[in-house]
């Protein structure tokens, strides 16, 4: 099991609500087959960019910081590391990545749950996105592909 789709399962457990310590987050992923050590499991707190709340640790959009349209550090992280390419057809995105990365980038998105998408479908290197309208679709692939950029 690769640190992309752990960090993956990270970022699915912290979508459903807080978790209220690490070792909650640490047995919550030796259930799905991830068997972790407290310090690796603080580095893909860090690089996910998951905040320490009262109630445990959260998504920053969750916690109120007011991110906005933005993306988090670690949904932004992933993109900017394995996305390669973004395509429009109609009201789908195809948007291709490094061999491997489409689930965790696809899980990560939808922990966002982005008004723009309806829904994601991920093989292994390809995500299929889909938009409720042409118009939203291609004002959402025009600004993944500047986050390319």
């Amino acid at each position: 099991m690769t640190q992309l789709s752990r960090q993956g399962a990270i970022l699915e457990l912290v979508k459903r609500g807080p978790l209220p310590s690490q070792d909650d987050l640490r047995r919550e992923l030796g259930k799905r087959g991830y068997q972790v050590t407290q310090a690796t499991l603080s580095r893909d707190i860090r690089k996910l960019g998951l905040v320490k709340m009262p109630q445990g640790y959260t998504l920053p959009e969750q916690a109120g910081n007011g991110h906005g349209p933005s993306l988090p550090r670690g949904l932004e992280r992933l993109f900017r590391d394995f996305v390669r390419d973004v395509r429009r057809a109609q009201n789908l995105l195809v948007v291709k990545t490094a061999i491997g990365s489409a689930q965790p980038v696809a899980v990560a998105w939808d922990a966002e749950a982005w008004p723009e998408i309806v829904g994601t479908v991920a093989g292994d290197d390809t995500i299929l996105v889909i938009s409720p309208s042409n118009k939203v679709a291609a004002k959402l692939a025009a600004r993944l592909r500047g986050m390319l950029a």
